[in-house]
């Protein structure tokens, strides 16, 4: 009977030592990532999907929507929902628009939903909070804080039908300041809001 004690014992060590090797790289990952792994990327440090479904159920993970989880034990910031809103839809997506706006706190805009352009079409379920739109013309697309994103310039371009000119000429304004745009796209910004 202890020879059995001890063999479960071990089995035992082994398979959470393993479980815990998963966490550490999927922690790894996901630490630089506001706290997020898909499927994809865990598939590509060698974690399977079964295992982060394993690490939801036991609490270690909280799954956000179709293979997108969230660790648990991480401090949020002020760009996780534009974050998790880019992942949520998948592949080749971006934060569009207003929300660009809204992300850097410009032109005062607060949007109800997270605007995000999409390359292909989306047939997942995705949360209330989260908008598509498909641009047809190709984007500019950035990067700010790691978030796939429009760029600023040319999101204080097509906001320009949906928000007060005189808030678009502040956020040219601010924008500038905080080096988001270049000299000469707020003076080619200002022209085309004028």
């Amino acid at each position: 009977m202890r020879k059995h004690n001890k063999m479960v014992a071990n089995v035992y060590c082994l398979w959470y030592s393993f479980a815990m090797k998963n966490y550490d790289m999927i922690y790894e990952n996901a630490a630089d990532n506001y706290g997020l792994i898909t499927s994809c990327e865990a598939k590509t440090i060698g974690i399977p999907n079964v295992e982060l479904v394993k690490l939801a159920h036991r609490g270690r993970l909280r799954r956000l929507g179709h293979g997108v989880y969230r660790i648990v034990h991480y401090i949020p910031t002020q760009y996780d929902k534009f974050a998790e809103a880019v992942a949520l839809v998948g592949r080749g997506a971006v934060i569009y628009g207003e929300s660009v706006l809204a992300m850097h706190g410009l032109a005062l805009v607060n949007p109800a939903v997270i605007y995000i352009a999409a390359k292909n079409r989306v047939r997942k379920k995705l949360p209330a909070y989260i908008e598509i739109i498909y641009p047809g013309a190709t984007l500019d697309e950035t990067e700010y804080e790691g978030i796939p994103s429009q760029s600023v310039f040319e999101a204080i371009i097509v906001c320009k039908s949906r928000i007060m000119t005189e808030r678009l000429i502040d956020a040219v304004r601010e924008a500038e300041r905080q080096g988001l745009i270049s000299e000469a796209e707020a003076k080619i910004a200002r022209t085309k809001l004028l």
